[in-house]
């Protein structure tokens, strides 16, 4: 029997790949990492505002 993966592992295995695809770099600070979680969650964000906006439209 096949077992049903959740929304939240895959949701787990983006951020593991995410973190992975980063560079790593010398001078990391908390500017660069409050700047990528912003990034990351106005792309979120935005990517719901569309699925929604085009849920309405049909």
């Amino acid at each position: 029997m096949a077992t049903k993966t959740g929304p939240l592992n895959g949701v787990g295995i983006f951020w593991l790949v995410l973190l992975f695809l980063i560079p790593p770099a010398e001078a990391y600070d908390a500017g660069d990492g409050l700047a990528l979680l912003l990034g990351t969650v106005l792309t979120v964000v935005g990517f719901c505002a569309c699925l929604g906006w085009y849920s309405r439209r049909r």
